[in-house]
């Protein structure tokens, strides 16, 4: 087994950097270097905690060229979209700083047994990241920034072909003010992850990735009684329904299957389309579709850049091929590219139904499933036909109607009515079934590892 990772360009198949990956021992040593940063963090005031957390956000806004680079080098996103999630990232920092002191604020209770009670929001210790390659900066900044401002210490194990992202980051907190090992990143393999879980001064574990991945980390976690909280893949519907407005269909559709060239995990994958609508939708969504330019993330007029890696792009191929073994037709592309590069068309599949990767997975790349409905009621029924719940849509001109079902109806974490989006610090971000379980954002993430501890003073 070798000793060392090397990131590759999707773009050109050509090799970024090499970087040695650290063994057990030197990877323990940082765990307990953190848990020792740690043990003076904790002690920080709200206030001061929130004052770096603000500061992280300058240094990112101050650095979004370099890391915007590094990130279309290494994941093969436009720059556009690297610019964005960057600030995204600010916008995560600014909001925590702002909201942190409060949402943490010790609460005040009369308890039955004392005459005073109070409800303080102790860190827990050092919590232990595992985070995916699709946003390289915002997946990490998205839980750590969170766990820092409640106290805790924070590691870091980034997806190995964005390392240099990880690494990057960790320089940026340091250099921002963070004071030396309060948060690191681990250049490790998969072995030595299992050791950092099971490490006494290791408190709680995150992960972002695959429902694969998220019963190993999970069971591993749970072995050693460790907290956890998992973001994982989801197959979002979006549903166009009997009243929708076509042309704000197609547009939401379109965007909402290749944003980031489909990596993401709250990307609209399934449309479900209502027998009234189905024919002229998928005749302006594959026009649409098909006018997408497919091509290096650097040069001008490309809208979807290659995929992060060829045996990704193989997968995505190899799901697309027994789709259409299994009925599914498809409208566009479809074919995989020879020549360097992870590249994958455009594609589009009809006919999807249970039984085929389109319908029952997830489809990680630019690959749009298209599903028809007889009417609303059943495209309801066939957007909750799945063992995933993360995200999805409704496309409506009732708002009110489409709310009550979103609010009611939809078991997803998060529903879009008339439009697509990712994630927003104000709002809470996870799953349901297969997608996962605990929330991000919204204030919801700073307390998802805490002691919420209580003090009760009997007599004064």
């Amino acid at each position: 087994m070798s000793n060392s990772i090397t990131t590759v360009n999707p773009a050109t198949g050509k090799n970024l950097e090499s970087y040695t990956l650290m063994d057990e021992s030197q990877a323990l040593k940082v765990v307990e270097q953190t848990h020792e940063a740690f043990l003076q963090w904790r002690l920080t005031s709200l206030d001061e905690r929130a004052k770096v957390i603000k500061a992280i956000g300058k240094a990112l806004a101050d650095n979004k060229e370099a890391f915007a680079t590094l990130m279309v080098d290494e994941m093969g996103k436009p720059p556009e979209e690297a610019r964005q999630e960057i600030d995204l990232c600010v916008g995560i920092c600014d909001y925590t700083a702002e909201h942190g002191p409060t949402k943490l604020a010790d609460e005040q209770r009369k308890p039955g047994n004392g005459e005073r009670g109070i409800v303080t929001y102790s860190p827990m210790g050092v919590i232990y990241g595992i985070q995916p390659w699709n946003f390289p900066a915002y997946q990490a900044v998205r839980y750590s920034i969170a766990n820092l401002m409640a106290g805790n210490g924070v590691l870091l194990k980034h997806a190995e072909n964005v390392t240099g992202s990880g690494l990057f980051l960790e320089k940026l907190y340091r250099d921002a003010g963070l004071p030396e090992n309060v948060f690191r990143t681990l250049v490790i393999s998969h072995d030595v992850s299992d050791k950092i879980i099971e490490h006494k001064f290791v408190r709680g574990v995150t992960l972002t990735g695959s429902d694969t991945a998220g019963r190993k980390v999970a069971a591993k976690a749970a072995e050693n009684l460790k907290k956890t909280v998992l973001e994982l893949g989801s197959n979002d519907a979006y549903l166009v329904l009997d009243d929708a407005d076509l042309d704000l269909a197609v547009d939401t559709c379109v965007t909402g299957r290749v944003f980031n060239g489909g990596q993401t995990c709250v990307a609209a994958k399934r449309f479900v389309v209502t027998e009234k609508n189905y024919e002229a939708f998928k005749e302006r969504f594959v026009e649409k579709m098909k006018a997408l330019k497919v091509g290096d993330p650097k040069e001008s007029g490309t809208d979807v850049g290659p995929m992060a890696r060829v045996d990704l792009r193989d997968d995505l191929h190899d799901q697309v091929e027994k789709s259409v073994q299994n009925g599914a037709n498809i409208l566009c592309g479809g074919e995989k590219p020879s020549g360097p590069g992870a590249f994958y068309p455009v594609t589009v599949l009809d006919n999807v139904t249970p039984g085929q990767p389109a319908y029952d997975d997830e489809l990680f790349g630019p690959v749009a499933a298209l599903i028809r409905a007889k009417d609303d009621e059943d495209a309801m029924r066939i957007a909750n036909d799945s063992r995933y719940g993360l995200g999805g849509g409704i496309i409506s001109k009732d708002v009110k109607r489409a709310t009550e079902l979103a609010s009611k109806y939809f078991d997803t974490g998060m529903v879009f009515i008339n439009g697509f989006g990712v994630a927003t610090p104000e709002m809470p971000f996870g799953g349901v079934k297969d997608s996962g379980y605990g929330r991000e954002h919204g204030g919801f993430g700073m307390h998802e590892f805490v002691n919420a501890k209580a003090v009760i003073i009997v007599q004064e």
